[in-house]
């Protein structure tokens, strides 16, 4: 038997959160899935190679004896030969979602799973699969929260979608997945959120960015306007000589902070200048004056 290096089967570092892990597992998982690949028993392999992979660094205990082992194996590789195979004769096979069971070298370090005995055999716990799926949401409901019924299986479940929830963020339902396997646990459903585009407002992170047409006269002498926000029609002072692509900051104007109850991003608005149009005489005449007072300043 070899070593198996299950940060590289994962591609991830040793350092790695276990969030990280379960994210390289689903990434690879859906690219080698059985399911996906039918009559190729290499894409088989490694969907064996990577649950098995993630069935270790997911589980806190397992990963620490792995990385113990890790730097000692030989002397694990030693002693599993002096054992002989003992344990692979009693167990039963380890389901990955196709056939097939553990490697030698986990089971040289685990002992060929956990679970009951029965009869001389062992079974296996295993957690259901996880299911995934994805929902869209449009920015309104970003910012206010909402919730989503979804059917898996004769089931109906409700999501509840918090204020302040983020494109590509992962909302988990624990145990409402596929069926664990000798009394292992349910599997989780995963619904990633999808935030529809919105023809107002831009959103980049908590904060939001929208433009404005303002008219030449306000931004010359100053004045006050309505500007729509998330929550609702605010007045905001427009000072005289305002450039035009000017960005004004309307503080906590912006979106739900999840991680701050109670807290908001910002509002930054672009001044857009809008030229008037079919002047008439008098007013180009107007206009006139001001450029030679202007002309006379040089």
């Amino acid at each position: 038997m070899e070593y198996r290096d299950y940060y590289k089967i994962l591609g991830v570092p040793k350092s790695a959160t276990t969030d990280d892990i379960k994210k390289a597992f689903r990434k690879l998982a859906v690219k080698h899935h059985p399911d996906k690949n039918p009559g190729d028993k290499s894409a088989e392999d490694k969907f064996k190679e990577i649950s098995e992979a993630n069935d270790v660094l997911s589980d806190p205990e397992k990963r620490k004896k792995y990385d113990e082992v890790g730097a000692d194996w030989k002397n694990y590789e030693q002693m599993h030969r002096q054992n002989g195979n003992r344990q692979r004769q009693q167990r039963t096979t380890y389901q990955t979602g196709s056939e097939g069971g553990f490697s030698d070298f986990f089971e040289s370090i685990f002992g060929g799973g956990y679970g009951e005995s029965f009869g001389g055999g062992r079974t296996v716990k295993q957690k259901g699969q996880d299911l995934e799926g994805k929902i869209t949401i449009s920015l309104e409901e970003a910012y206010s929260g909402t919730s989503r019924r979804i059917s898996v299986g004769d089931n109906v479940l409700e999501i509840k979608i918090k204020p302040g929830v983020k494109d590509g963020d992962i909302l988990r339902l624990k145990g409402k997945g596929g069926s664990g396997r000798g009394g292992g646990h349910a599997g989780d459903v995963l619904i990633t959120t999808n935030i529809a585009s919105n023809s107002v407002f831009e959103r980049k992170g908590d904060d939001l960015y929208r433009d404005i047409k303002v008219d030449l006269y306000t931004v010359i002498l100053g004045d006050k306007i309505n500007v729509d926000t998330m929550k609702g029609k605010l007045q905001v002072s427009i000072k005289a000589g305002t450039q035009n692509g000017a960005s004004l900051r309307l503080k906590g104007m912006g979106m739900p902070i999840q991680t701050s109850i109670g807290s908001f991003g910002d509002l930054y608005v672009k001044v857009n200048v809008m030229l008037p149009t079919n002047l008439s005489d008098k007013e180009l005449e107007i206009f006139k004056q001001l450029s030679d007072l202007e002309k006379a300043k040089m």
